[in-house]
């Protein structure tokens, strides 16, 4: 029997990818840039931003929804790639003006010179005129690229070794994630970190070498590398999670005890879901902070990681197109009520103004999704589709591929 591509198992993976490439497309010819103008170039950036959060989601639905792990730190290494990229932004856009300023200077200056002169107007506003260790490859965009993934890696890799050998589960490696995110923030925040303490990285939406290119036709750019990233990545995790790895992700998440007794390397297969999905939520963050402009470390505290995991809860967890309606859906209402647009709620003896209300509000739908409807918004798509668990009334799942094991794990 020849197995189908793991494209074609699942109608929600084209319809994923369509849906992503007209809106692509709609926002581009509706954008300022390139098309009528209706979409202000604000607005391009919030659907470029809420992009790259659907990517982490999507990362996070791999660890939460298929591997059974919920995160906690997830959006550390989302910040840690913004630094990564964040790094080289500010290095070079400084380099670029430090040295129009000194080739007025009557000897030009030497490379040593010019470095120390970067690393003043930098670092001068934590106290500080000497370039830390950590910049070492600020000066190299595809040091630093390669840097996004690499870091927040390395800490997964050995985060996951650490905790996953020593067979912690369930609410203990929340609080282990959750406490590791708090540690990096809370160094982050010190400004002999290397990273400018609390004032972070400032700037980051000035591209260097494109200084004649406007912010309007910036957006749409990263807008298309989103876009882009978010197919990409979106593939490579309904890959991972079809055929047998997939099959044995989900059954460490329904019985870890049952998968270790059958022979296999528990350990192993969290580690690497851990560091993939972690590598895949840098990359996101990569994209997300030149469009937002700025990072500090008030970026990783726990409370965002909290929010990835209510975004992919409310999508549906174990649905990656329910991750990405989550995050997509609460992001853009998070905007929008947030932004002040939402008008008050007129309650007669009280008035509901949703700048205020709106994480009560949100707090709430967590609260009835967890209770009432714990496949979430994607829920709803798969009984219009007719994807629904096979109805067992006693039957042992069975292991061949006929089984109502197989129909399970699709549902």
């Amino acid at each position: 029997m020849t197995r189908k591509p793991f494209i074609l198992q699942s109608p929600s993976i084209l319809v994923v990818l369509a849906v992503l490439a007209v809106f692509t497309v709609a926002v581009t010819v509706l954008s300022h840039a390139y098309g009528s103008g209706v979409i202000p170039t604000s607005t391009v950036k919030v659907f470029g931003m809420t992009l790259c959060l659907a990517l982490a989601a999507v990362a996070m639905d791999l660890v939460w929804g298929y591997l059974g792990i919920l995160s906690l730190g997830q959006m550390a290494f989302f910040a840690l790639g913004g630094y990564m990229i964040g790094q080289w932004l500010m290095y070079a856009r400084t380099e670029s003006i430090v040295a129009v300023q000194l080739a007025q200077s009557p000897i030009p200056p030497t490379a040593l010179e010019l470095q120390e002169a970067v690393a003043n107007q930098i670092f001068g506003v934590v106290g500080s005129a000497d370039l830390p260790l950590v910049w070492s490859f600020a000066h190299s965009l595809p040091l630093q690229m390669l840097l996004v993934v690499v870091v927040p890696g390395l800490l997964a890799l050995v985060f996951g070794w650490l905790a996953f050998r020593s067979r912690v589960n369930g609410v203990y490696l929340s609080i282990l994630t959750q406490a590791m995110t708090l540690a990096l923030a809370l160094w982050l925040f010190q400004n002999d970190s290397g990273f400018r303490g609390n004032n972070g990285l400032s700037g980051l939406q000035n591209l260097p070498g494109l200084e004649g290119v406007d912010q309007a036709t910036l957006s749409v750019w990263f807008l298309w590398a989103s876009a882009a990233a978010l197919g990409v990545f979106y593939l490579l995790a309904a890959w991972v999670v079809s055929g047998k790895f997939g099959s044995v992700i989900r059954a460490i998440r329904d019985d870890e005890t049952r998968v270790r007794f059958l022979g296999y390397p528990v350990e192993g297969f969290k580690l690497v879901v851990f560091t993939l999905a972690a590598m895949i939520t840098a990359v996101a963050g990569a994209l997300y902070y030149p469009q937002a402009g700025i990072i500090n470390p008030a970026e990783l505290m726990p409370i965002a990681s909290i929010y990835l995991a209510v975004w992919v809860a409310i999508g549906g967890r174990g649905r990656l197109y329910g991750a990405v309606i989550g995050a997509v859906v609460v992001s853009l209402l998070s905007s929008w009520f947030t932004g002040g647009r939402a008008p008050d709620l007129n309650l007669g003896v009280y008035v509901v103004n949703w700048v205020d209300w709106w994480q009560v509000a949100l707090g709430l739908s967590f609260v009835l999704v967890t209770l009432f409807a714990p496949k979430g918004i994607a829920g709803i798509f798969d009984r219009l589709a007719g994807v629904m668990p096979p109805s067992r009334r006693g039957l042992d799942l069975g292991a061949d591929q006929g089984a109502l094991q197989e129909q399970e794990a699709k549902a």
